[in-house]
């Protein structure tokens, strides 16, 4: 996939293309369904399948304090554009020369001029332009007049036995990270909820406890879910491998930041310090909880472990109970 990340970047003769243009937050299940529309689309028409997005959540220049926690970070949100099989990514920087743009400025300048667009796909909800004046209307009305064709995609609902027929959104994947109900979220997303981080040193308690475990730096790209315990996927050079991860602040013991994000990997033995790498949350276990001693702890993270391993579809780990 070719990314460009500014108008200037495009090359000249590039397009013919179709377009989606979107925050793809998250990349969740709605905006694959556009993204399969979009990939039909130009496979039939012979065009370039183009993603169109925002290296920030535009409320931040907008309405900073009304601005959500990204779900992913641009790095992480062009892997997932990518695997999705697109020809090419625009990730334009919004800044309040583009937020000031006015709808058919946006049209001529972005979609016209620099990717040649001959068909653009948009969200029911999809506005644009200075303090969104441009609407799914106004937007076919100018590609009538520029050439292109618009296609709206309806709300995609995702399965839930609470609410179910509440829309896919990155709202929606924000409230059950919060929660901890990382399996839930990841029915919303088409895909399980990663976080990425380097792996420094800790203190090292969990190798004394016969759980070492990689301990990630505070710089985490990626929406970190409840505090809690889990069972995940740590991948690392191309290679995953099962995982126990616990997130808080470990209120067995003094001196523990908010927020710390360990990893113990199972059955292997990795020098990971250095390493960047991800965190894919599979299910939540229980919460953090403070023990009356190490002895209690131990006891419990061996209970986890035994559930992590038939959630992961590991074998018994040997000589623990």
């Amino acid at each position: 996939m070719e990314i460009f990340n500014s108008l200037e970047a495009v090359p000249r003769a590039f397009g013919p293309s179709a377009v989606a243009i979107g925050k793809f937050d998250g990349v969740h299940a709605g905006h694959r369904r556009m993204i399969a529309e979009l990939l039909a689309y130009s496979s039939s028409a012979g065009l370039l399948a183009t993603a169109i997005t925002f290296d920030r959540h535009p409320l931040s220049i907008i309405r900073p304090t009304e601005c959500p926690v990204a779900l992913v970070s641009n790095s992480q949100k062009i892997d997932l554009l990518a695997a999705t099989g697109l020809d090419a990514t625009l990730m334009l920087p919004f800044d309040r020369d583009l937020s000031e743009l006015s709808p058919e400025d946006f049209v001529r300048a972005v979609l016209v001029d620099a990717l040649h667009a001959s068909h653009v796909i948009v969200g029911a909800d999809f506005r644009f332009g200075n303090r969104g004046a441009g609407t799914t209307e106004s937007l076919a009305g100018l590609g009538a007049t520029y050439g292109f064709t618009v296609q709206i995609i309806d709300d995609v609902v995702a399965v839930s036995e609470d609410e179910p027929h509440r829309r896919a959104s990155s709202t929606w994947v924000r409230e059950l990270l919060t929660s901890g109900d990382v399996a839930h979220a990841a029915s919303v997303l088409g895909a399980l909820p990663t976080i990425r981080a380097e792996v420094v040193h800790g203190a090292q308690r969990g190798r004394e406890l016969g759980y070492p475990t990689a301990n990630l730096s505070p710089q985490i790209e990626g929406f970190v879910p409840a505090d809690g315990v889990y069972a995940a996927w740590l991948s690392v050079g191309g290679a995953k491998y099962g995982a126990a991860v616990s997130i808080g602040n470990n209120p067995t013991f003094d001196g523990v930041p908010d927020k710390q994000v360990e990893a113990h990997v199972l059955d292997q033995t990795l020098d990971l310090y250095g390493a960047t790498v991800d965190v894919s949350f599979v299910e939540y276990i229980r919460p953090m909880n403070r023990f009356s001693g190490v002895d209690a702890l131990v006891a419990q993270m061996n209970a986890d472990e035994k559930r992590i391993r038939e959630i992961l579809g590991y074998p018994p780990a040997a000589g623990k109970p």
